[in-house]
């Protein structure tokens, strides 16, 4: 069992009345983290701690700041075992998908240090004579970044990196769900240099989450927050933020469709469609939950599909090499399970899985899915996917955008332009040809549209969104006044 302590101003320090919370392996039900549960007088002492940091910090010039990040970026690589070993014990994930989100978590510090120095602005030209016009970018304050359990590594990190490489300083709120992992990311960011007070992480239990959550965003000195997670808690971050006027960007859920045509190439598409829906027991907000595929070679990749799916080896993680883990709580699991007895009843077809051991659920494939069923239309965030058979190319459009969700998509054709053409139609905000619907890298603008949340992280999106964009002027000789 790990303890885990608040990280404020640098110093770990347990909740200010003492009380803890437990968060339980869900393979074993065994206490897998005992962490601090704070008090809504801890949060406003993170921000205190971000706020008071913030003037040295916002100065510091950028090759420090990238010299920073780097060095976090190596000791997170450096201490991959540990973060994976929380990762498995708080979430039930697979060995390799700590590991991957170790990789990808350092390549988004090392690419929010590349951007250090991409923080330009603009002359812009003024009719007013001897008057020199600039837009430029500053840093805003203290930043809120909220993330959740699933690919913690990965999304804690998104939370802060570009925050500070942009000379914000940063709140951390870790999940419920895994905080040891999320308190680790402090550690690393301390451990690598970052003065006291820059970087900041609250731990609290789930019962507190929206006082501790609306304390953090009303404190005066928290300027932006960005959260990712749930359409559910997304919403009412929004209104919060909304009503204290604090700018958020929000990265929700999904219910990516695989669209496949009837001139696509059947094998890569089985593979993709396997990395996407399974990858992380589908508790991905990119993973594949619906595949869209033409009627005249349906049968041809069912039988394909459910042959590749059927071989992936699932259980505990601990036990051996196995590509599906455990969903992330027997109640979690349990609704899956729900999600797939309701379609079958109704009149799915079960191609493959469909079984629950526990918090164990092998790949799962529902064919012949309607919208009468829930799992057509609600996001099931588990090793499940659906098949849903259309005549032609304007129904597979229409059935893919048939949907809440709008953040990650994808499109299998042989005849590229038609593929273009169909990706430009569905409404997401990413969308692959010929590739996984899972896919992400630090330097895109990564985000989503309609319920799947507003704003992108990555790249030179990312300093939009964590900057101020000022107009400022220098009159440079003498000015007229009409009096």
């Amino acid at each position: 069992m790990k303890h885990v302590n608040l990280m404020i101003d640098s110093r770990e320090i347990g909740a200010a009345d003492g009380r803890t919370f437990d968060r339980l392996d869900p393979l074993t039900g065994a206490v897998a983290t005992r962490a601090a549960a704070a008090t809504v007088a801890d949060a406003v002492a993170a921000v205190d701690a971000a706020q008071a940091a913030f003037p040295a910090w916002s100065e510091t010039g950028p090759n420090e700041r990238r010299a920073k990040l780097n060095a976090a970026a190596d000791l997170m690589a450096a201490r991959a075992g540990e973060f994976a070993d929380a990762m498995m014990a708080e979430t039930g994930s697979t060995k390799g998908w700590g590991m991957f989100n170790v990789m990808l978590a350092a390549g988004m510090l090392r690419e929010a240090a590349a951007m250090t120095t991409q923080i330009t602005g603009d002359v812009i030209p003024t009719d007013k004579p001897h008057n020199l016009a600039l837009a430029m970018r500053q840093p805003v304050g203290v930043i809120l970044g909220i993330a959740p359990w699933n690919a913690p590594v990965i999304l804690g990190v998104r939370a802060i990196a570009m925050p500070l490489a942009c000379g914000n300083t940063v709140v951390l709120k870790a999940s419920e769900q895994c905080p040891a992992t999320h308190q680790l990311i402090g550690t690393v960011m301390r451990d690598a240099g970052f003065p006291p007070g820059v970087v900041n992480v609250v731990t609290n239990a789930p019962a507190d989450a929206g006082k501790l959550v609306e304390t953090l965003i009303a404190h005066r000195a928290v300027k932006r927050v960005n959260f990712t997670g749930s359409t559910r808690v997304g919403r009412i971050i929004a209104e919060t933020a909304a009503r204290y006027l604090k700018p958020a960007l929000l990265e929700l859920g999904g219910k990516a469709p695989l669209v496949i045509l009837d001139d696509a190439d059947l094998d890569e598409a089985v593979n993709a469609a396997a990395f996407g829906a399974f990858m992380n027991q589908g508790q991905i907000c990119m993973s594949t939950e619906r595949i869209v595929v033409q009627e005249t070679i349906a049968d041809a990749f069912v039988e394909k599909f459910a042959a590749k799916a059927r071989a992936l080896p699932h259980g505990d993680p601990r036990s051996g090499n196995v590509v599906l883990g455990s969903i992330v709580s027997r109640d979690a699991a349990v609704r899956v399970k729900g999600l797939v007895d309701e379609a079958t009843q109704k009149g799915a077809v079960l191609a493959s899985g469909g079984s629950l051991d526990g918090t164990i659920m092998p790949a799962t494939i529902l064919d012949k899915v309607t919208p009468a069923m829930r799992i057509y239309g609600e996001e099931s965030f588990g090793p499940v996917v659906t098949i849903v058979r259309v005549k032609d190319e304007e129904e597979a459009i229409r059935i893919a955008n048939d949907t809440e969700y709008g953040l990650s998509a994808a499109v299998f054709s042989r005849d590229i332009p038609r593929a273009l053409r169909v990706a430009r139609r569905i409404e997401s905000g990413i969308c692959h040809i010929n590739a996984p619907t899972v896919h992400d890298e630090p330097q895109m603008p990564f985000g989503g549209v309609k319920a799947s949340g507003y704003g992108r992280f990555g790249g030179k999106a990312g300093i939009d969104a964590f900057t101020e964009l000022r107009w400022i002027t220098i009159q440079t000789g003498p000015r007229h006044y009409p009096f």
